[in-house]
């Protein structure tokens, strides 16, 4: 057995070996994940509430309490969040939106949202329905790529 051949053997064992820790360690986090979920859902409650202000940033910059920057994680500090601030009732609060809804959330509107802690699961507007998130705008290459197709008599990419 020559060289290159033990070198790719190990290769190969070391990979085989990292995709059995993957599947592991995935399955262990997709268990956590939802006894998370099932706490969030066990917590949650309906509260009308005026949107003040949304915005994507950091946990310490955000007016969060001191004890949820002291049980966050430490990469978690650094990553921007979404960050709602809202008035319920008398109280100005800032509290962490859900990334897939944060779109979707109006400002300087009244909506029904579901809250579990300071965590934001759904919006729902309270005199009528939310105006719909803005579209993505197509990257420039998708746009000359229609173009392109439309000369061509081809149907566009959307």
């Amino acid at each position: 057995m020559g060289t290159v051949a033990k070198v790719l053997l190990i290769v190969l064992i070391v990979l085989v070996l990292l995709v059995i820790a993957l599947y592991f360690l995935g399955k262990k986090m997709q268990k956590k994940q939802a006894e998370q979920q099932a706490q969030i859902d066990a917590a949650k409650q309906s509260v009308s509430m005026l949107i003040i202000d949304k915005k994507k940033m950091k946990l310490k910059d955000a007016g969060l309490p001191a004890v949820v920057l002291e049980q966050a994680p430490k990469y978690m500090r650094r990553a921007k969040l979404p960050i709602v601030k809202a008035k319920i009732g008398p109280q100005i609060l800032s509290l962490i939106c859900d990334a897939e809804i944060f779109d979707s959330v109006p400002v300087k509107k009244e909506v029904k949202a579901t809250i579990s802690g300071i965590y934001i699961t759904d919006v729902k507007g309270i005199r009528g329905p939310l105006a719909a998130a803005p579209a993505k705008k197509k990257s420039k290459f998708k746009t000359w790529v229609a173009k392109m197709q439309e000369k061509a008599g081809a149907n566009p990419i959307k």
